[in-house]
């Protein structure tokens, strides 16, 4: 309430003896309307503008504060009233000008923030698309980030996504087709496409940078591999492995590769609750097989060999192929990368680091991988008059014809487990009369 009134003349000294009360107390000014000095309880002083403005149809009253007493003086908050009295006058609102300006401020901090929020760098968004997307992979993801922290990671992490240009995708893949893994740079773009298009959904950017990119100028085009060893390839890589100065547990891991047309990647990650030796059965469980069903292997006697030889060096760990630590199973990639460490071409750099035999499975047809195994023992079976429905069944394909899929229920079981002991004995038979090879090695201890 209102309990007296200022005076024109010695003003600022009547404002410092104006008593407190209890409750906040208000001081007219005698020479300018409107204009009030507001006391609280606790003593703080504070200039006050009393005042109308038209909001719509209606009038409202307002109050803009002047500052605090004795900071601005009686003379100061008059002057500062006469000039905003002014501007009311004129149609202007001090408040609702200072409230629409707290608005627009915070929306501008509101824009900034997520404007901060979008400029993401790639090291985060690849973190936000590991959770989100990669996580659902087999393996939640551990590959495509080994590949990422290797090869695109040390290029592109720091930048932020939505500086990311055409030139910097291409500047990583340049560097891989640099090292002669073409195959490895259309993977590694395709992820990358994959991640960017993530950024997309997500509003982190508004154009794919990799969208103008085709995949078939990286590197080429893709040519579909069809490797298959010949019989006298099987032969000479018999003779070949023995010197080649692989993990024997690797050299078993070829030889069923091949007799039991199995991806590397399912055998590495088997575990001996899912193999009966003594029933000669090894199941896949879905976990580990590609199309996500279970498959089940009947072990020829040439296969059932190999898995005892790798039993014997195993021992008693859960995983038939355990890591250093026995605390699962080794990397996919270890065989993989055990033979193509061993067949660099004459003149091609040698990996520090690596084998010492660097040529020493070399053979005629050129560069082989663990997968060329398994479409050779495909081969193998088919040459052994096996029927292609039957061989596609010992590679675990899904049928593509739907009809089939959902009318044709026959398992071939029987059929198959006769097509896996065929190529188990066409094998022995072909390094049956080599000096050196598997089976012997096994029987002699090795």
């Amino acid at each position: 309430m209102t309990t007296d009134t200022i005076p024109r003349n010695l003003a600022d000294e009547f404002c410092a003896k104006a008593k407190v009360s209890d409750k906040d107390t208000y001081l007219k000014d005698s020479l300018t309307p409107g204009l009030v000095l507001r006391i609280t309880p606790n003593g703080v002083k504070i200039w006050q503008l009393r005042y109308r403005a038209r909001i719509g149809d209606s009038w409202a009253s307002r109050r803009k504060g002047l500052g605090a007493f004795p900071t601005v003086t009686t003379a100061a908050a008059r002057k500062a009233a006469a000039s905003l009295k002014i501007d009311i006058s004129r149609g202007h609102d001090p408040v609702e000008e200072k409230r629409k300006l707290a608005e627009q401020r915070a929306e501008e901090k509101r824009q900034r923030e997520a404007e901060a929020a979008r400029r993401i760098t790639v090291n985060e968004l690849f973190n936000r698309w590991e959770k989100v997307d990669l996580v659902n992979r087999k393996d939640r993801g551990k590959e495509v980030r080994r590949m990422f922290e290797k090869d695109v990671l040390p290029y592109l992490g720091a930048l932020a996504v939505e500086d990311v240009k055409k030139g910097h995708i291409t500047e990583v893949t340049d560097v891989l087709l640099a090292r002669g893994v073409n195959r490895m740079a259309k993977l590694i773009f395709s992820l990358m496409r994959q991640m960017f298009r993530f950024a997309v959904d997500r509003d982190f950017l508004e154009h794919d940078p990799s969208a103008s990119i085709r995949k078939a100028k990286i590197g080429g085009k893709e040519v579909e591999r069809d490797r298959v060893l010949s019989e006298s390839e099987i032969q000479q890589l018999n003779l070949k492995l023995p010197n080649a100065g692989m993990q024997a547990s690797s050299e078993a891991a070829i030889w069923i590769a091949l007799s039991t047309c199995c991806r590397i990647g399912e055998l590495l990650a088997a575990r001996w609750e899912h193999v009966d030796l003594e029933e000669k059965i090894w199941v896949i469980p879905a976990e580990n097989s590609k199309n996500g069903k279970p498959h089940r292997i009947f072990l020829s006697d040439f296969t059932a060999a190999q898995f005892e030889r790798v039993k014997e060096i195993s021992k008693e760990t859960l995983w038939c192929y355990p890591n250093a630590k026995k605390t699962g199973p080794v990397c996919s990639k270890t065989v993989t990368k055990q033979t193509g460490d061993r067949q660099r071409q004459p003149g091609q750099k040698i990996m520090s680091n690596r084998s010492a035999a660097p040529h020493a499975l070399l053979l005629p047809g050129g560069k082989w991988t663990p997968h060329d195994l398994r479409r050779t023992g495909a081969t193998m079976m088919t040459a052994l008059g096996v029927i292609p429905e039957v061989a596609e069944r010992c590679l675990n394909h899904t049928e593509e014809n739907k009809v089939k899929r959902i009318y044709q229920r026959h398992s071939y079981s029987n059929e198959m487990k006769e097509a896996w002991q065929r190529l188990g004995e066409k094998l022995n038979e072909l390094i049956a009369e080599k000096p050196v090879h598997p089976l012997a090695r096994l029987a002699a201890g090795a």
